[in-house]
C-alpha cells in the first residue's frame, strides 16, 4: 500500500466536495456491519455526519470505533463512476466550538435546512449529535481510468485531522 500524495489527496478531496452523502458502516454489538446513508461534510479528509444521539450508529461507535464510508459522485454509465471507500475511525464531537464550525458548513452545504428550521422553528441539532471521522486507509476508485480501477493509499497521519 502506498502512502497517500498530495495529487491523489487534491482528488480524493475534490470527489468528497462534489458528494453529499455517504454510506457509512459501523460494527454493532453482534459483530455483524450496519450500513446506513447520511450526509456528511468534509474538512480536509476528515468527514462529519450529524447522527442521532440516541442512534444504533452513536451507539455502535461508543463500543467500536472503527468504520468504514463510501462515498461516489453522480455517474451516467460504469465507465464514469468515480468515488472513494474509507477506512478510519469515528468519535462524538464533545468540543462544542468544533461542533458550531461543523454546523455551519451543514448549514452552508444544505441550504434547505435552514428553510426547514424557519417552516418548522424546530432545531434538527437537538437531538443529533456530531460524528467526526478520520480516514486510515483510503481507496480511490476511478473506472475513467478502466473498469473496476482502484488505488489504496494509507493516509498520513498529519492528515488524518
Amino acid at each position: 500500500m502506498e502512502q497517500l500524495d498530495r495529487q491523489h489527496r487534491d482528488v480524493i478531496q475534490g470527489i468528497l466536495s462534489g458528494a453529499n452523502d455517504m454510506t457509512l458502516a459501523t460494527v454493532r454489538d453482534d459483530g455483524y456491519p450496519q450500513a446506513t446513508t447520511v450526509s456528511f461534510v468534509a474538512r480536509g479528509l476528515t468527514l462529519y455526519a450529524g447522527i442521532g444521539r440516541d442512534s444504533q450508529k452513536a451507539h455502535n461507535i461508543s463500543h467500536n470505533d472503527k468504520v468504514s464510508l463510501t462515498v461516489d459522485l453522480p455517474y451516467g454509465d460504469w465507465s464514469e463512476i468515480r468515488g472513494v471507500s474509507l477506512a478510519g475511525h469515528a468519535a462524538l464531537v464533545e468540543d462544542a466550538a468544533e461542533a458550531a464550525a461543523v454546523q455551519e458548513e451543514f448549514l452552508h452545504k444544505f441550504p434547505a435546512i435552514k428553510r426547514m428550521i424557519e417552516s418548522t422553528g424546530t432545531q434538527p441539532w437537538e437531538e443529533a449529535v456530531f460524528l467526526r471521522i478520520e480516514p486510515e486507509v483510503i481507496s480511490l476508485l476511478d473506472y475513467r481510468q478502466g473498469f473496476g480501477h482502484t488505488e489504496l493509499y494509507e493516509v498520513p497521519p498529519e492528515w488524518r485531522h
